[in-house]
């Protein structure tokens, strides 16, 4: 598994070294992270894993911006949060 790792990190550096490659990657790494967001969004009323996408769209545009990894720290951190609330809850009206 390393092998595969090293492959795409080497591929990486090669494309930050090329300043218009890279303002690409970022642009496409933004497009398709940012749509993947929306479509989490959009998805979330409705029955389904429409935050687990949204959390994927943060994933896919963390490996590139900075701002978004701390959203997603930030969300993963209140998710977190919430599951715990609600197990209390759950084991709270189970006792009674």
């Amino acid at each position: 598994m390393a092998e595969p790792q090293r492959i795409l990190s080497v591929a990486r550096e090669a494309i930050r070294k090329q300043p218009r490659l890279n303002q690409a990657y970022r642009a496409s790494v933004g497009m398709i992270g940012g749509g993947t967001v929306a479509l989490g969004v959009v998805l979330m009323p409705l029955p389904g894993p429409g935050s687990l996408i949204a959390l994927g769209g943060l994933g896919i545009l963390s490996s590139e911006f900075e701002s978004a990894a701390k959203a997603r720290r930030f969300a993963i951190k209140t998710g977190k949060a919430a599951i715990r609330q609600g197990k209390r809850f759950w084991e709270s009206r189970s006792t009674r």
